[in-house]
């Protein structure tokens, strides 16, 4: 059983993704080719966004958004502390501070009621994350930004690109959207890609510049840049998946709420979906005692599982003396405990429930030990 299956995707969309990759080996335009502008119309369309910049991945997204807003030296980020490294990373690689804040015990996304604590005069933005596929409260955090000065507002949506909050699409909530295409992500490429997403004509224009080396026009460098494009074969794949994924992101609601059905009668404790939001489901997370043993037990058991995060950013040893954190007793819990399970658009019931009730021995057995 893998715990991803991108090549049952790949059979399903084989004619589609080799008819968009020969013609792009026919036009032989491999930098910015018209498979990239077609792209960002596509996803304008999908995310209702009146601008989409595609870029080289997701942390380059997050990245060049800082960037557009000019972020720097001596300026703050709030963040969360539950999220993998890149979020944290992309502050600290412009030369802020990122500053952290714990969790909701529920659904793991940022705690809205520990923000407004962390702000200070050095506060030039907030940077909120998309966990597991679920969108963070949006609307009160744009709230609480707009109070102090209207700071802008990063969705790392990473994870969470398909998904709704209150029938609006994630990567269009705030000033900036950032996504990711990474393979395993709803909507993947075959290598990295990324997206960033606003409604700011100046932003946007900022974004396309910094992307391409800070070009205003060829050779002429306007700002300070990176080499931050997604390949025309990149943006060729993730054309062909389109056509199938208003179809997956159904496909992942429904298996997603199923598992929260077998995983609530099994006694298992689990992520919370919030009303008026619907997850993608980039992964499907638990939470356990005695992991490491489920986990063996799962693997023996054929089940393979996956840890999404075991630790803290604020506590890794390449953040801990560039950041300022508070006290985050929630993320630590949540780390100790987390787990991801399978999560598949074509997982079956009798897939689901094989793995839950193996799940659910094995937990038992690890309690009882």
């Amino acid at each position: 059983m893998p715990f991803i299956d991108l090549k049952e995707q790949y059979q399903a969309l084989k004619p589609q993704i080799q008819q968009r990759i020969n013609t792009v080996l026919e036009h032989g335009q491999y930098i910015m080719g018209p498979e990239v502008k077609e792209l960002e119309e596509q996803l304008q369309g999908f995310s209702g966004a009146k601008h989409c910049i595609t870029v080289a991945s997701g942390t380059e997204a997050l990245l060049i958004a800082l960037m557009a807003l000019d972020i720097g030296p001596g300026d703050e980020v709030i963040t969360t502390a539950f999220t993998f490294a890149a979020t944290a990373e992309v502050i600290v690689l412009v030369g802020a501070t990122p500053v952290f804040v714990d969790v909701e015990a529920d659904t793991g996304n940022i705690d809205i009621s520990k923000v407004e604590g962390a702000i200070t005069p050095r506060t030039k933005a907030i940077m909120p994350v998309s966990l597991y596929g679920q969108v963070a409260d949006m609307d009160e955090l744009n709230a609480l930004a707009a109070r102090h000065g209207n700071l802008p507002v990063i969705e790392d949506a990473a994870q969470s690109f398909g998904a709704e909050y209150h029938g609006r699409k994630s990567c269009n909530l705030s000033t900036f959207g950032c996504t990711s295409f990474f393979p395993s992500k709803p909507l993947g490429c075959y290598g990295d890609g990324g997206a960033i997403f606003t409604n700011d004509d100046a932003l946007a224009k900022a974004c396309r510049e910094i992307r391409v080396h800070g070009q205003e026009r060829r050779y002429v460098h306007t700002r300070v840049g990176v080499g931050g494009r997604m390949d025309t074969l990149q943006c060729a794949v993730v054309l062909a998946k389109l056509e199938r994924f208003e179809w997956e992101v159904a496909q992942r609601l429904a298996i997603g709420q199923r598992y929260n059905e077998l995983v609530d009668v099994a006694g298992i404790r689990r992520v919370s979906q919030r009303a008026g939001r619907t997850s993608v489901f980039a992964q499907y997370s638990v939470f356990v005692r005695d992991r490491a043993a489920v986990q063996q037990a799962l693997l023996e058991q054929g089940v393979p599982t996956a840890v999404h995060y075991p630790i803290p950013v604020n506590e890794q040893p390449a953040y801990k003396n560039k950041s300022v954190t508070g006290h985050t007793p929630v993320a630590q819990a949540l780390a100790s405990e987390v787990m991801s399970l399978p999560m598949s658009p074509n997982l079956d019931e009798a897939t689901l429930q094989r793995i839950v009730a193996v799940l659910a021995q094995t937990q038992s057995a690890a309690l009882a030990a």
